[in-house]
């Protein structure tokens, strides 16, 4: 089968496309026909090892020092089972579904096997299988995040770089938990974060949200402290207020808030937001794409099986 292979750090280039054996479903495993994955702005730190010298020791005794010990990355898919193991009672042959395996890797491939106790459930059924890739990354990072905030109905909520794949969920996730929602973003994203469910929207390459005298419940970093965004959030924190960002501990990732994020996109809660699609010989572009930190919503891979061995 094809597979983008890492052996070592660095950048997008050290990423290649090769023939690698087809793995074989365990006891309790599933195998899984990939047909689309997502480039993440966590498969890019992990590719480059793009961490803060106090990070770089846990993070190599956790994946590896020299280069990952899983040597096919990917966190994301979008697929159907095409066979199982013994013992296995959550998925049948031919069920389609989707993926966010934080710790295992493997997605970057035509085929992956998975313990059926991983975060996997049945995919959206009105969405495509490149639509359902872009899911389940941002969105259960949003929710984990936001619950982590103590999200309320009627709050005011501030979420800062809501135009990436975390912001984008947390914008519509926001919305259903029935928040008020501030989005920052830059100019070109102004629109798209409206359409989204944000009730007002902000322009941080004119004005700095903390100059504006309005005080949030909740204000989210969907960004990271460790990019671009140093935000002193007291300034703008109501009396109890929370400032959450998205590079603040592991988060918990449970099967029912997978399941919860299809149920809503089901319901018409939530929807992908799509920035490029390209192949999976193209890992490497795709990659770079997402280096520049521009990106709107999610880059997806498309897995062609036409010509898989």
């Amino acid at each position: 089968m094809k597979a983008i292979v890492c052996t070592k750090y660095g950048p997008p280039e050290v990423l290649q496309l090769r023939e690698v054996k087809k793995p074989v479903p365990r006891n309790n495993e599933i195998r899984v026909k990939i047909f689309a994955t997502a480039v993440t702005a966590s498969d890019c730190i992990i590719r480059g090892f793009n961490v803060p010298a106090k990070f770089r020791l846990p993070m190599g005794l956790a994946i590896g020092f020299s280069g990952p010990r899983r040597s096919i990355l990917g966190m994301v898919l979008a697929g159907e089972v095409e066979s199982t193991g013994l013992g296995v009672k959550r998925f049948n042959k031919g069920d389609q579904v989707y993926a966010f395996i934080i710790t295992r890797f493997g997605a970057y491939a035509e085929y992956t096997c998975l313990p059926e106790t991983e975060v996997i459930a049945c995919k959206p059924s009105n969405l495509t299988y490149e639509q359902a890739a872009a899911i389940p990354y941002g969105g259960m990072l949003a929710l984990h995040f936001l619950r982590k905030g103590n999200i309320q109905s009627g709050q005011n909520i501030l979420i800062y770089g809501a135009s990436g794949a975390n912001g984008t969920s947390a914008v519509q996730l926001a919305r259903f938990f029935k928040a008020k929602v501030t989005g920052v973003c830059s100019t070109a994203n102004l629109d798209l974060v409206k359409s989204l469910g944000a009730d007002e929207v902000i322009d941080y390459t004119k004005e700095d949200f903390m100059d504006k005298g309005v005080l949030y419940d909740l204000i989210l970093n969907a960004v990271g402290r460790r990019k671009k965004a140093n935000i002193e959030a007291n300034k703008a924190l109501a009396p109890h207020g929370k400032y959450i960002t998205v590079d603040d501990g592991n988060p918990k990732l449970y099967i029912k808030d997978l399941i919860f994020l299809k149920e809503l996109v089901e319901a018409g809660h939530l929807k992908p937001v799509i920035d490029r699609v390209y192949p999976l010989e193209q890992m490497a572009e795709a990659h770079r794409y997402v280096d520049q930190g521009h990106k709107k919503g999610n880059v997806v891979i498309s897995v062609d099986h036409q010509n898989s061995s």
